[in-house]
């Protein structure tokens, strides 16, 4: 293999990260890369995006765990800068080749998180899902108890903030949103997510992206 994934850089991380900071990278450039955002791409733009959407989960995967991370390590530093890339092809041929190395741990807690079964290339939706709770959770329980309508009206105040008229329309839409995803009771907030139409998902993904990274 000729080119090896550079997981620190695509994540924008430095190598001595903490999990709490390889964490939070991995919030911000999912949302940067989630192709649901991309409601209007071309399917050429739409494959890009979740060929990186892909492989920033595959970084999360194997960083944010002390043993696939130490494993990780030891191959990273056999490897010379220009060897390493942040192409999301070499994540895919990465996992072709070492991940029965990863399975050798014997499964862990993460693995059901993120979807990954040892030997298993790791879900991005699963990877996604764990760290989507942390982002919209706060999100959608800050409405009571009108939880749609009022989803509406907060929603429609952060969007004016953010970007005057077009953003209360935006916001006012998103929060609706939250509102409804509150309302299905016994359901995970991931899990709500999912079963949204693609517009819906892509105003929320939007708005977080507005919140976490400051520009939709």
């Amino acid at each position: 293999m000729n080119s090896f994934p550079d997981y620190y850089k695509l994540l924008g991380v430095s190598q001595n990260a903490t999990v709490e900071e390889i964490r939070t990278a991995y919030k911000k450039e999912s949302l940067k890369t989630h192709p649901d955002r991309l409601a209007n791409a071309t399917p050429a733009e739409k494959k890009v995006a979740t060929e990186r959407f892909q492989a920033v989960a595959d970084a999360y995967y194997v960083l944010s765990d002390g043993t696939r991370r130490k494993e990780y390590d030891i191959l990273y530093s056999t490897r010379r800068p220009q060897e390493r890339t942040a192409d999301p092809d070499a994540s895919s041929s990465f996992f072709s080749t070492f991940a029965n190395m990863f399975g050798k741990q014997g499964g862990t807690g993460a693995e059901s998180a993120t979807g990954a079964t040892g030997a298993d290339r790791p879900d991005a939706e699963h990877v996604f899902a764990d760290v989507f709770e942390d982002l919209l959770r706060p999100e959608v329980e800050r409405h009571a108890p009108w939880w749609a309508w009022l989803g509406a009206i907060c929603g429609a105040g952060i969007g004016f903030i953010i970007a005057n008229i077009p953003g209360l329309m935006v916001g006012l839409y998103a929060g609706n949103r939250l509102g409804a995803i509150r309302d299905a009771k016994g359901k995970s907030v991931a899990a709500v997510f999912t079963q949204l139409g693609g517009d819906q998902k892509a105003q929320i993904l939007r708005a977080l992206a507005a919140k976490v990274l400051g520009a939709a």
